[in-house]
């Protein structure tokens, strides 16, 4: 039997986590398992919501729409775009890689550029759909040279994984525009920024909505807490792109979970829901803005990353290596997994998940 290697790799940070539970159960020691990437603060509380779904409809039972449910897209129209976009530009996916992924399937370019350090998925689900690789190192580089982008498709993560550093919008939006004016496709992927900006504040989306060239991708998983349903999307104001998408969609998934698409609704619309998901986020907020105080104080925190920035993601970088924390039970991601040009340099620190309970945090910094 032949197989078709792709060249990808198994995810480094899966295998961390296999191996400091191999060393729990070894040692009946508890680490605190930073390397993940999910929030961990608390989880969102679902008692009042999950009675509002009738499981018996067919909405539950039955294949939903191709592109989504129409009441979840008109939900995220209004509280991600503020009804300034149309239902028709949204897709929902199976969750944030889904959604990059069909992104680059979809896509008819000859390179994606990603940022310095980045999200290993990204290099990945490039390797899997044979498109090459490129960095760029700053958004001043992007914008300086913005012509010589033409044809490719650029990657913006802000709040950056593995970096967790978040830009000024302005900056944002005038880099952007200027790709987008030099014929660059913008993937735009920025799953932790509603943890940190309510809907009624940010106005972002909807003016990126406006650009042809600019590709939005945004899944659940962070914002409320619910990587576990696997539920994203997708918003392109590209008519060619949006029909072929529509189509690789279909024979990708040939739906979306209809549970998930009701659940995110009920949350995004009814009273309960959206007070659910705001406690969870202030929860959440209030726990990383701690550590990350508690870190800072504690001359942790890499601040060479955070330059012309502010960490707010659900990432940091310390200025210690993965062995090192592993000394100290407390479980990391080298950033030398995060990067293709700068390994050398990655190697001398590690990216940590904040998202976990303060005192919890604070227990085990205290002791390295």
């Amino acid at each position: 039997m032949k197989t078709k290697h792709s060249g990808a790799k198994y995810s480094a940070i899966v295998g961390i986590g296999e191996k400091l539970a191999k060393i729990e159960r070894e040692t009946e020691e508890k680490f605190l398992k930073l390397n993940r990437g999910i929030p961990a603060v608390t989880n969102i509380d679902l008692s009042e919501i999950i009675p509002l779904i009738d499981f018996n409809s067919n909405k539950i039972q039955v294949y939903p729409p191709n592109s989504g449910l129409p009441e979840l897209k008109e939900a995220i129209n209004k509280f991600y775009f503020h009804n300034t976009t149309f239902v028709d530009n949204i897709f929902i996916t199976a969750g944030g890689i889904n959604a990059l992924d069909l992104v680059i399937k979809t896509l008819d370019i000859d390179r994606v550029v990603l940022p310095e350090f980045y999200w290993g998925a990204y290099s990945n689900i490039l390797k899997i759909n044979r498109v090459d690789e490129g960095t760029y190192f700053s958004f001043s580089e992007l914008k300086n040279n913005a012509s010589d982008y033409s044809g490719s498709a650029i990657i913006i993560c802000d709040p950056n994984n593995p970096v967790g550093n978040k830009y000024e919008d302005d900056m944002l939006l005038d880099v952007i525009k200027t790709l987008s004016d030099n014929n660059v496709v913008v993937i735009w992927d920025s799953p932790y920024r509603r943890i940190f900006i309510e809907e009624a504040q940010d106005k972002f989306y909807d003016k990126l909505a406006s650009y042809e060239n600019v590709i939005i991708t945004d899944s659940f998983s962070k914002a409320i807490g619910l990587s576990g349903q696997r539920l994203g999307f997708i918003h392109s104001s590209n008519i060619e792109f949006n029909a072929e998408l529509n189509i690789n969609i279909l024979f990708a998934t040939n739906g979306i979970n209809a549970f998930a698409q009701i659940l995110v609704e009920k949350i995004l619309t009814t009273a309960v829901g959206q007070k659910a998901a705001k406690d969870f986020r202030e929860k959440t907020k209030t726990d990383m803005l701690k550590n990350i105080k508690f870190l800072r104080e504690k001359k942790l925190l890499a601040e060479e990353f955070y330059d012309n920035s502010v960490p707010v993601g659900i990432f940091v970088i310390l200025n210690k290596n993965e062995k090192e924390l592993l000394d100290a039970k407390i479980g990391s991601v080298s950033m030398a997994y995060f990067t293709q040009k700068s390994k050398e340099y990655g190697e001398k620190f590690a990216r940590i998940c904040i998202a976990v309970p303060h005192e919890e945090f604070k227990e085990y910094f205290d002791n390295l």
